[in-house]
């Protein structure tokens, strides 16, 4: 043989080699890949703290029951984009999250679920989302959905995210949509009731976001993200919850002022509001190496729950 066929044999056997292992590297990737691991892309305790915002929306928003059809296909079209754009977070933001100690085992940053697979399943969970608004639902909540995946995917995680320690800020708008969503999904239109709701959990946004931030502040500095704690310092951070929870416990007085809710409402939200800020002023001024995340678990509860006193007030008025 000569010494040119003896290295088009060897290019060639490389060639082989090379394909066959990509080939077994891809077959061992799919087989790790279950359903577990779509199911976490969606972020699913997000999603259904979302989903029950949107109901409360939806309740607060008739005197009566919510019609069964608009009832399942909003909080399926909403819960469904609402995942798509928890799916492309996944995706857009891999490269971090694989450095970051909180995400380096999420799917698509472990590797477990390819980049195309992952949005695959993102396009398939917005479209059937959209329709279901779109068809069974409305117009209105189907657009406004839709801008609320594009808020939170797009402008947000690849923008805001990287651009500025106010991304939180901003960005919470689409993260706090679902509310009216659920509003438009049983009246069709935009109401200051539906308006107020979101303002509550806009405002809510950077005092649960900005505690956590701090307990992982090593972690945004590794990734590189501009969080307040690691642009502005941490004590600066803690004084901006402050005054954002401060700001949560005056605009949660609205729904009351309003005649929106009645007296079970305002007692329910003043006890909830008493104590995030006590835990906002602990964290301010007494805090605990565990003060940042003990504040930052409480404020999902808090939400959670304000919520359902919202929906109790409603169909129990005191």
């Amino acid at each position: 043989m000569s010494r040119a066929a003896e290295l088009k044999s060897n290019h060639q056997q490389a060639h082989t080699n090379s394909t066959q292992t990509a080939q077994v590297v891809n077959a061992t990737e799919h087989m790790r890949a279950s359903w577990r691991d779509y199911y976490e892309l969606t972020k699913p305790r997000v999603v259904m703290l979302l989903l029950l915002t949107a109901l409360v929306g939806m309740c607060l928003a008739t005197s009566t029951w919510v019609e069964p059809v608009i009832l399942v296909a909003g909080m399926l079209g909403i819960g469904l984009l609402s995942s798509a754009a928890a799916v492309i977070n996944h995706v857009v933001d891999h490269k971090i999250d694989s450095v970051m100690a909180r995400t380096f085992n999420r799917p698509v940053a472990k590797g477990k679920v390819s980049i195309r697979n992952a949005l695959i399943f993102a396009l398939a969970l917005g479209l059937v989302g959209f329709v279901a608004l779109a068809v069974f639902v409305n117009m209105l909540t189907a657009w406004l959905t839709l801008l609320s995946l594009v808020g939170y995917a797009v402008i947000y995680t690849m923008y805001l995210k990287r651009a500025t320690p106010q991304n939180i800020v901003i960005g919470g708008l689409a993260g706090a949509a679902p509310p009216l969503l659920g509003w438009t999904a049983v009246t069709g239109e935009i109401h200051a009731y539906g308006l107020l709701l979101v303002l509550i959990v806009f405002t809510w946004t950077p005092p649960h976001f900005w505690a956590l931030a701090i307990h992982r502040e090593k972690d945004y500095a590794k990734a590189k993200i501009p969080m307040l704690p690691n642009t502005h310092g941490v004590d600066f951070t803690k004084t901006c919850i402050v005054l954002y929870t401060l700001l949560l416990c005056l605009i949660c007085l609205l729904p009351y002022l309003t005649g929106m809710s009645g007296m079970f409402y305002l007692v329910g939200s003043s006890m909830l509001n008493a104590y995030f800020m006590y835990l906002a002023l602990k964290l301010k001024y007494r805090a605990s190496p565990t003060t940042a995340m003990t504040t930052f678990k409480f404020s999902i509860l808090h939400l959670m729950v304000l919520f359902v006193v919202l929906l109790i007030d409603h169909y129990l008025p005191i």
